[in-house]
């Protein structure tokens, strides 16, 4: 049975192909806005690096989890330590997991323990309706953590009345199903989703079991909206060989995450200024075991809070658009290896857009302020300045400065093979890129980028001699610089036939190239294994009547580590109320790792099915 998927995912039925009678409808999509905390723009207006992927490409893309979603964009390097995104690390043109930012419709959820848990997120893939991946320097508007880039994860809250149901299946005990509901009305929107997965495990002590919960409402009042918003996440799973040598195998994981936000955005007088207010608050509690069944042997246990605020306000005038933001938070973590610990931080931000030559050049300076209880403020200016050289096509410019300070692991973590270093100074980094990217017209976009980050004080585990422990040290310097192109083609739409079996093509590339000033420690953990090339191709199939295909290729090489090529795809017939598909994922069955001696699934053959109900009309 399982060469049979296979050869149904991987053949194109030359009968179905050349017997396409029935148009499929080209849909125009409109605009597309990025809604950050302060100034909102189109995508296309946008003078800086930014890839959105819509529900569209999630609901048609071979993947189970977020990270497995991440996987496909160019310049991102998902490093996954098990299957089905049980635990990844995210890293942006040759960054490390610690110095990406993470945000849920712009709530900050990264973890001041470690960026190990940053992708610990309490929403399921299906709660998502888009992600935004800012790359380079413009993400520096987001402060802390976004040394690198940014990934805003942006849920669902629909307008309809429905009940949902999904239930998924596959090899290695794969089994897991999806309740959701959507109760709106005039002046209140309610989103409820409930999901549980498990897997025996494609080996020995991989098993996993992931169950989420996610709330989302959003209420009209005389005075303005308020947003209540709430996640919970538990994952439980085995930690083969996930930190330590693969003779260590018998490693075991339990952590459970939650994120509580109410945000209120008030109906001003003055219709060109808008203010958001929101209080949030997330925990993470991790359980690590050494050996599964024995928690006395060695064990970990860290239990990590932040509680914070922030406010951002924007306004037009005669000069063009100002957003400020002030954002407070205070991180606690109570551990029983790292001791208990908190600080306090503010962040202040400014930005100006000033639109020059009747609109066609953008130019947006901005400043962020830095305050922390444990270490030395810090003041950070950036700039992006982007140029329409015709309606289709802009040249931008951005670069400013950013920083990370370390994790509570980089300054207080210790075990036999690890030791700390309380005297950890912050990161910082002077980043810059430019490019060209197109505005969609007639089913082509694109966009092309160099980009530069000389890092300073850079944070790494290392060490002299094979037997010496792990210390994490500032580095000194170490230089990045590189490109990126991705490209997007619906051929339909270019040459005007709507009866045309490839619906759309991808193509992105992504060369990075790493030089260090002066003088490394012989053995390096983690800023030595950065991506140098990847490439990425993916392409959708439309064929007879609703059912579609796409296939995707990923080429892999990372300093330091072997290269791979991996292909999956997805195979799938959908209509208003029902939908099924099968995927296939590494379908060539490719002995791979991503991240420490962890080698990842071979072929993994799933299956899913969605049902939903209409309570009102038409879903």
């Amino acid at each position: 049975m399982r060469f049979l998927f296979l050869f149904l995912i991987i053949a194109v039925p030359p009968a179905v192909i050349f017997a396409q009678n029935e148009s499929i409808p080209v849909v125009n999509i409109p605009e597309v806005m990025i809604y950050e905390n302060r100034i909102q723009l189109p995508l296309s207006q946008k003078p800086s690096s930014i890839v959105v992927i819509d529900l569209e490409q999630i609901n048609h893309l071979p993947v189970q989890s977020i990270a497995d979603l991440i996987h496909y964009i160019a310049g991102i390097d998902m490093r996954q330590r098990g299957s089905n995104g049980v635990q990844s690390d995210v890293s942006i043109r040759g960054s490390s997991f610690d110095q990406v930012l993470i945000l849920i419709n712009g709530i900050k959820i990264n973890d001041p323990q470690t960026g190990h848990f940053s992708l610990n997120l309490p929403v399921d893939i299906s709660n998502v309706d888009h992600i935004v991946v800012y790359k380079g320097p413009s993400a520096r508007v987001f402060g802390q953590n976004a040394f690198a880039g940014a990934i805003n994860i942006i849920t669902k809250n629909p307008d309809d009345k429905y009940i949902q149901l999904q239930l998924i299946a596959g090899d290695f005990g794969l089994a897991g199903g999806n309740f959701s509901a959507s109760l709106s009305g005039n002046n209140i929107k309610n989103y409820l989703s409930v999901h549980d997965g498990k897997s025996s495990g494609y080996k020995y002590n991989t098993d996993y079991r992931i169950t989420n919960i996610f709330y989302q409402s959003e209420i009209k009042t005389g005075s303005g909206m308020i947003n209540l918003l709430s996640g919970y996440c538990n994952r439980k799973f085995g930690a083969n060989g996930f930190y330590s040598s693969p003779d260590n195998k018998d490693q075991y994981e339990s952590v459970q995450t939650s994120l509580v936000a109410i945000s209120f955005k008030p109906c001003l007088k003055n219709p060109t200024m808008k203010l958001n207010n929101r209080l949030y608050w997330r925990r993470n509690r991790d359980e690590y075991l050494f050996i599964r069944n024995d928690p006395s042997f060695y064990r970990n246990l860290h239990i990590n809070n932040i509680v914070g605020i922030d406010l951002n306000l924007s306004f037009e005038s005669s000069l063009g658009v100002t957003g400020m933001g002030l954002d407070l938070n205070i991180p606690w973590i109570t551990s029983n290896r790292l001791g208990n610990r908190n600080r306090k931080a503010a962040t202040i931000f400014i930005e100006h857009r000033i639109p020059l030559l009747k609109g066609n050049m953008n130019i947006i300076p901005g400043i962020q302020v830095n305050v922390f209880s444990d270490f030395e403020n810090n003041l950070l200016p950036g700039i992006d300045i982007g140029y329409s050289l015709n309606p289709s096509l802009i040249a931008f410019i951005s670069s400013g400065y950013t920083y990370r300070v370390p994790t509570y692991t980089d300054l207080y973590y210790e075990d036999p093979v690890n030791s700390s270093n309380p005297d950890l100074q912050p990161e910082y980094a002077f980043s810059y890129e430019a490019g060209l990217k197109t505005v969609r017209i007639n089913g082509f976009t694109g966009q092309l980028s160099y980009f530069f980050r000389n890092n300073f004080n850079l944070i790494d585990r290392s060490k002299e001699n094979v037997n010496d422990r792990w210390k994490p040290e500032n580095i000194g310097e170490v230089k990045m610089n590189g490109m990126d192109i991705n490209l997007n083609i619906q051929p339909g739409k270019l040459i005007g036939i709507k009866d045309i079996i490839i619906h759309s093509f991808d193509l992105s590339y992504t060369f990075i190239h790493s030089r260090v000033g002066g003088d490394l420690p012989l053995f390096s953990k983690f800023t030595l294994e950065n991506l140098r090339n990847q490439a990425a191709m993916s392409f959708e199939l439309r064929y007879y009547r609703n059912i579609y295909q796409s296939v995707n290729f990923r080429y892999i090489d990372r300093v330091n580590m072997k290269d791979y090529t991996v292909v999956d795809s997805r195979m799938g017939w959908y209509s208003q109320k029902f939908s099924i598909y099968i995927d296939l994922s590494n379908i060539f069955n490719v002995e791979y790792r991503e991240a420490n001696y962890v080698t990842l699934p071979g072929r993994w053959v799933k299956a899913g099915a969605t049902y939903k109900f209409s309570l009102k009309g038409k879903p």
